[in-house]
């Protein structure tokens, strides 16, 4: 019998090394034969701890939210006396609803391998394809390959992977680099991270095959410092390789020598862009430059150099292995195969999925994501991160494919997609994500590093109720200025989400400017917290919860809200029992 603990950032978030340590504790003094692995994500993020109990005959019971005090339990019920939990069991249908519609390609062994040991992704068919590639395959053969695939870059753009790699081979150079572009600086987007965390092989054996197929030696992962569990689990994996000889010289005993390195990053949301990394690379501040020449004719250190995302990368195994004609089946005719989501926000069902492209927003939402957390209504999606927009709901039966995305005015991205329900405030979203771009611009250029603070300025005051009469036309003429006069793509995206909610959501910004309300009751300086006098019973529970005691009243009298303490933190709010609903806001 084995038992699995998910291990990956969002299990050990949530108390799994405690599990984990408790699960060894209980084998070890009971004598159990048991044999306890650990696994990455396998997606359930809104479960986490999540613990897999597989029976001999190969049947898995997937236990989730896996407190200590069920472990006791479910060792004694289900090892001992083979009676599962059904109480702690996630259930069959939420199981259902979340796998069904994904086809799993780049996940395809997260939370089912051990990231930490070579030979489980050797058993379930890793670095067959290497293997393929040099034995039967040649460079040609290869790109060709990922060319009939129609992989495109993961990474947000959608570039044909192919064509990278080509013109990476067609370049005379006696050095060339394949480098992985894993600095995911998206708020809300965490697919490259499970990836690393809970299949890092898989990364390693794309990355020599686009070494093989490009004639480069040398592979470099650029990864942010702020994920230490994935480059703790690369430099693991990077050195079972080696030990393997699936990394250094004559690999599989043929003339292809290709080692692999890691760049840990300092965070910087710019370096996210190719030209900005290849400086970081070299020692420089992460800066863009013009191109051409591109990467690809002139990146590191001016070598030729292929640079794809993790996502990207870790889809080349599985064509290789079973054609490119099985990947270019799955998608839409300009959007092949599928896409990685990190599902966050108000959703019921909030982690990692991959679906195959061309499915709906709404699906992803609603069957996979399970709806709307507390059932509310939903308001939109945000889809690309700080370069994305908002989609709104008479949008949600659009294909996800990168065109039909791009003309609602927001873009695929990396693949962050952060729901939020009818309580946001979308002039709000357009500030916070402003902010974020505002902060993370290099400043090299003018109307970047100024245009966006004087943006940002203007989504403040409105969001303060200080907004002016001509305050939207503003912001979108500041916006062709930016998209015109940047150099990169942080720049030229950066208006997208404030574009996209005024498209969408206008009528919010002529309440806050106009009116001097805000729709959602979110914006601190246009609400007010009131404790409603019928519906007071004077419980004082509100009045305990206020940081300021500025709520007055006795024991089950009405209280009241002094006004001019309030800092309208919402305590009292959360404070007052569902069955009074005595506060409200106005």
């Amino acid at each position: 019998m084995i038992i699995r603990v998910g291990m990956g950032s969002c299990g050990i978030a949530a108390g799994a090394n405690n599990v984990w340590n408790a699960i060894s504790e209980k084998i070890s003094s009971n004598n159990l034969n048991i044999t306890l692995q650990k696994t990455g994500c396998n997606g359930m993020c809104f479960r986490e701890p999540l613990v897999d109990v597989i029976v001999p005959k190969g049947d898995i019971y997937t236990y989730g939210n896996v407190e200590l005090e069920k472990i006791d339990e479910i060792i004694d019920s289900h090892i001992y006396d083979d009676k599962p939990i059904t109480n702690y069991l996630i259930s069959s249908e939420a199981i259902k609803n979340f796998i069904d519609k994904q086809q799993r390609i780049a996940l395809r062994n997260t939370g089912i391998i051990n990231p930490e040991k070579i030979d489980d992704y050797i058993q379930y068919g890793g670095y067959d394809a290497l293997k393929m590639c040099l034995e039967e395959l040649t460079p040609s053969d290869i790109i060709e390959e990922i060319k009939t695939s129609g992989l495109r870059g993961r990474g947000g753009a959608g570039f044909p992977t192919w064509f990278k790699w080509e013109s990476t081979r067609n370049e005379k150079s006696a050095e060339k680099y394949i480098v992985c572009n894993a600095d995911e600086g998206d708020p809300g987007a965490f697919m490259d991270r499970s990836i690393l965390e809970s299949d890092p092989h898989t990364l390693l054996e794309g990355m020599a095959i686009a070494g093989y197929a490009t004639g480069a030696t040398i592979g470099i992962i650029y990864v942010r410092a702020e994920y230490p569990l994935a480059i703790e689990r690369l430099e693991t994996a990077i050195e079972q390789a080696r030990e393997k000889g699936l990394l250094g010289k004559i690999i599989f005993n043929k003339d292809f020598n290709f080692d692999i390195w890691i760049k840990q990053g300092a965070g910087a949301f710019v370096c996210g862009e190719e030209t900005a990394l290849i400086a970081s690379l070299e020692g420089e501040r992460g800066m863009p430059k013009l191109k051409p020449p591109f990467p690809s004719q002139k990146g590191y250190w001016n070598q030729p150099t292929s640079i794809n995302n993790v996502e990207t990368l870790a889809n080349v195994p599985w064509i290789i292995n079973n054609r490119g004609s099985s990947f270019s089946a799955m998608g839409t005719e300009d959007s092949k195969g599928t896409k990685v989501f990190a599902l966050a926000g108000k959703v019921k069902h909030g982690g990692l999925v991959e679906v195959p492209m061309g499915i709906s927003l709404r699906e992803v939402i609603f069957t996979v994501g399970g709806g709307i957390k507390g059932n509310k209504k939903f308001k939109a999606v945000q889809l690309g991160g700080p370069s994305g927009g908002c989609i709104p709901l008479d949008l949600l039966d659009i294909p996800v494919d990168y065109e039909s995305i791009n003309n609602t005015g927001a873009i695929m991205g990396s693949g962050g997609m952060i729901v939020v329900d009818d309580s946001t405030c979308m002039v709000d979203i357009a500030r916070f994500f402003l902010d974020f771009t505002q902060k993370e611009s290099c400043g090299k250029c003018v109307q970047c590093r100024i245009g966006t603070k004087r943006m940002l300025e203007v989504l403040e005051r409105i969001s303060e109720g200080d907004g002016k009469q001509g305050d939207i036309e503003l912001l979108e003429h500041l916006s062709s200025q930016i998209k015109e006069g940047s150099l990169c793509g942080l720049g030229q995206s950066a208006p997208n989400p404030v574009l996209t909610t005024i498209k969408y959501f206008r009528d919010e910004y002529e309440a806050h400017i106009n009116d001097r309300v805000c729709p959602a009751k979110h914006c601190k300086s246009l609400i007010t917290y009131k404790i409603d006098q019928e519906k007071c019973k004077g419980c004082g529970l509100c009045k305990k919860k206020c940081p300021t005691d500025c709520i007055i009243g006795e024991k089950k009298e009405v209280h009241v809200i002094e006004q001019e303490h309030c800092i309208k933190c919402g305590s009292c709010l959360t404070a007052c029992p569902d069955k009074f609903a005595a506060v409200e806001i106005v």
